[in-house]
């Protein structure tokens, strides 16, 4: 058996998108997006547990949606989880974890931006056959092997 490795979020950006460039000309788009947690202690109290991700968006989703990703935006994030490391201008071994958004709908709260209804969609633009990450720029992308589904037919119900 195979490995999944994808994350789902929903929260709000606590700032505005970072837009960069690779030297290739490929524009990235880095936000932090909050998750919080709401629950009751074993006291009865009210109790948030807000959780901070990096969210790193590639390609021609990241040029398009970065007018619209602002602080206090609602979104939902769909995307891989990704750790890199590297030594910084100091020595010292840095470890970071973010997820590489490959899909991204703007919700209707906070921020700016938005279109009808408040909502605006995202996916990266590939052939229907084309793999996962094709379009999203970047490097190392896997590869969806199985090609979109097609709706039940009365034959492929078993009663």
């Amino acid at each position: 058996m195979g490995s999944v490795n994808k994350a789902i979020l929903v929260g709000n950006l606590g700032r505005d998108a970072e837009m960069r460039f690779t030297t290739g000309g490929t524009g990235v788009a880095t936000v932090s997006l909050a998750t919080t947690d709401v629950y009751n202690d074993r006291d009865g109290q009210k109790r948030e547990d807000t959780q901070w991700h990096r969210i790193v968006i590639w390609g021609k989703m990241a040029e398009s949606l970065q007018p619209y990703l602002t602080k206090g935006k609602q979104i939902y994030v769909e995307g891989k989880i990704q750790t890199s490391e590297w030594t910084d201008k100091e020595g010292k071994q840095v470890k970071t974890t973010e997820i590489r958004a490959d899909r991204i709908v703007l919700l209707g709260s906070g921020g700016g931006g938005g279109g009808e209804r408040g909502e605006r969609t995202a996916r990266p633009q590939r052939d229907r056959y084309a793999p996962a990450g094709a379009a999203a720029g970047g490097g190392d992308e896997t590869h969806d092997d199985m090609g979109p589904l097609d709706a039940p037919n009365d034959d492929d119900i078993p009663f």
